[in-house]
């Protein structure tokens, strides 16, 4: 099971930076840099600072919805499947590695079908983050999982106690917001989820 970083840098209320560079040098398995309300400039700027972070503690750096920058320094990019569908064949082929969004098999097996080298699956659980809307939940994980050969992680109210849940449903690992960023000791907390991975 992995562990995802996903970024929100208004949940953080220290140093984003600093703490990205905690999370990285504690071993998380990968960062997706969301911050979608940036402009492009903006963003670029951002993911060029996140990826020197990366690079000098070998942690993967996937991108979010910005198609271009992706392409210009060279990394993959989670995408929403509404974006993934706009994109032709050669567009797809020219990104180094394509997550997509679902939630639903059919959403699932579409992005499958049509080039995504992992899926993000969600929400699997009660999360702060959409209050009105009722979690999928882990039957809904199980089945997704089921229906495409690909990696599913899954998202949306994680908690460590969950993973053998999670594990057992079929997820190639999960990604974690709120506490990532929220957390007091960034270095500490990795390495307990670390331990309930292992165990997932």
């Amino acid at each position: 099971m992995q562990l995802i970083c996903v970024t929100n840098r208004s949940l953080c209320s220290d140093d984003f930076l600093l703490r990205l560079d905690q999370i990285s040098a504690a071993g998380v398995d990968a960062i997706l840099l969301r911050e979608k309300d940036l402009s492009e400039v903006e963003y670029t700027t951002l993911a060029e600072h996140v990826k020197t972070i990366c690079d000098t503690h070998g942690t993967k750096l996937i991108l979010h919805t910005f198609i271009s920058v992706a392409n210009r320094l060279r990394l993959p990019i989670q995408l929403p499947l509404h974006v993934f569908r706009a994109l032709s064949s050669a567009d797809r082929m020219q990104l180094c590695g394509i997550g997509v969004s679902v939630h639903s098999n059919e959403e699932a097996r579409f992005a499958a079908e049509h080039g995504a080298d992992w899926l993000i699956a969600g929400h699997i659980f009660n999360t702060e983050c959409k209050p009105n809307l009722p979690p999928r939940g882990l039957e809904f994980l199980h089945n997704i999982c089921e229906s495409v050969t690909i990696p599913t992680y899954a998202i949306g109210g994680i908690t460590a106690d969950k993973c053998t849940a999670l594990a057992d449903a079929g997820a190639a690992g999960c990604c974690v917001m709120s506490a990532m960023m929220q957390c007091s000791d960034p270095r500490a907390m990795i390495r307990f989820w670390s331990d309930s991975l292992m165990h997932g």
